[in-house]
């Protein structure tokens, strides 16, 4: 029978491992259309100002996630930080909802092509699962450190 220590850890690795995905899927779109990334962030009236350092930014930022997520002793930093980005992109696109509908979203590849409100829902979704995986990766490492 599985403890709920290990149903604990068997959930935080999942979370890590659906961020780790996003977020190499995302940074792998976003510097294969480099291009096309920085004319969508361009278009932005809140982003274009930052273009220039967000096209490489982002894709850098997201890719330290995928470091610190990999990296056990570096793993509940890596939820903090997924957790922060995807609550900060689901901002982002309630923002672009109350200024205009035809502003272009610069996530990269597929995920750009989902409707708003569905990426909303998704970033969401992602945003609450790594919340509980912060809070499960800080019980773990709390038994962990009564244990030794």
């Amino acid at each position: 029978m599985m403890t709920k220590f290990m149903k604990k850890k068997i959930f935080v690795e999942v979370i890590s491992i659906i961020s780790i995905i996003l977020f190499l899927y995302t940074v792998i779109s976003k510097l294969a259309e480099y291009s096309v990334f920085r004319e969508q962030i361009a278009l932005s009236p809140i982003l274009e100002p930052f273009a220039d350092v967000l096209t490489w930014l982002l894709p850098l930022v997201e890719f330290l996630i995928i470091i610190l997520l990999l990296l056990p002793k570096w793993k509940l930093y890596g939820l903090y930080a997924a957790c922060t980005l995807m609550v900060l992109f689901s901002m982002y696109i309630l923002v672009l909802f109350k200024m205009d509908e035809k502003l272009p979203c610069s996530c990269g590849g597929i995920i750009e092509q989902l409707p708003r409100t569905q990426h909303l829902i998704l970033n969401i979704g992602l945003a609450l699962l790594q919340a509980i995986g912060i809070k499960f990766q800080k019980q773990i490492e709390q038994t962990l450190q009564m244990n030794y």
